[in-house]
């Protein structure tokens, strides 16, 4: 008996159109999303790699002797830190009383000092403590959160506090919500001298909440050496706060 085959002809009706290319408009908006965020990543990877650049040199500037690309002089255990001499604004000096730092310099317009350098052996990490805190001064390296200029020094009784952001390659702060307690942070303030704090305490609170840079203990002024460390957490949303005291 012969076969007969039949051949079911495929009809393209114009929902089926309409579903094609709803489809294809589809896979190249996920594309173009996909190359968006690639680049976004690969962009926010390469800031935070020049960021750390940035940090890591102005290290070794306060490590090393006066070169010609860079100036810097003690005053008053602070160190003054000049970065792309030829392209910075020329900042006037002020006069201010002998127990101020009495002249600052400028980086792409933004004026700090560097103050302390803070080592953290368990997560392999350190960096220049700059004086004051913003955005621009964040992007650099870690900064002084509290207490302003005039309260307090690197390794001076009370509560010294940190601030630096969270990255996800494990630089900065990246890493601080792996200290545990006992684990110890190392100060060195311009004079050279260099102070260990063991960690004692690590919690987590919202960004309003600033008790942990508080300078009194049981309702007194602070008797001891603490260091207070501050970090983003849970996407930003709240605050790591690691609290150290001296060894």
């Amino acid at each position: 008996m012969n076969q007969i085959l039949v051949t079911e002809k495929l009809y393209v009706t114009p929902e089926l159109k309409r579903k094609k290319k709803m489809y294809k408009v589809q896979f190249f908006i996920s594309v173009f999303l996909i190359c968006l965020l690639s680049s976004y990543y690969i962009y926010a990877e390469y800031d935070r790699n020049k960021s750390e650049e940035v940090s890591q040199f102005l290290l070794s500037e306060v490590r090393t002797t006066e070169d010609d690309t860079t100036k810097k002089s003690t005053q008053n255990d602070a160190l003054i830190i000049v970065l792309n001499e030829n392209e910075s604004e020329q900042v006037e000096q002020e006069s201010v009383s002998t127990n101020e730092i009495i002249s600052n310099t400028t980086v792409d317009g933004v004026t700090y000092t560097t103050e302390a350098i803070i080592t953290i052996p368990k997560i392999d990490i350190t960096y220049p403590v700059l004086s004051e805190t913003s955005d621009e001064l964040l992007s650099i390296s870690v900064n002084r959160y509290w207490p302003k200029l005039d309260k307090l020094k690197p390794n001076e009784v009370g509560n010294y506090c940190i601030v630096g952001h969270n990255y996800r390659n494990g630089k900065m702060f990246g890493r601080l919500n792996e200290l545990v307690n006992g684990d110890i942070v190392v100060l060195e303030d311009m004079t050279g001298r260099k102070v260990q704090y063991a960690v004692y305490n690590t919690y987590i609170v919202n960004p309003d909440d600033t008790s942990c840079t508080s300078q009194l203990a049981n309702g007194k002024p602070l008797t001891r050496r603490e260091l207070t460390l501050i970090t983003c957490t849970n996407y930003g949303t709240q605050r790591l706060v690691v609290k150290c005291r001296e060894v």
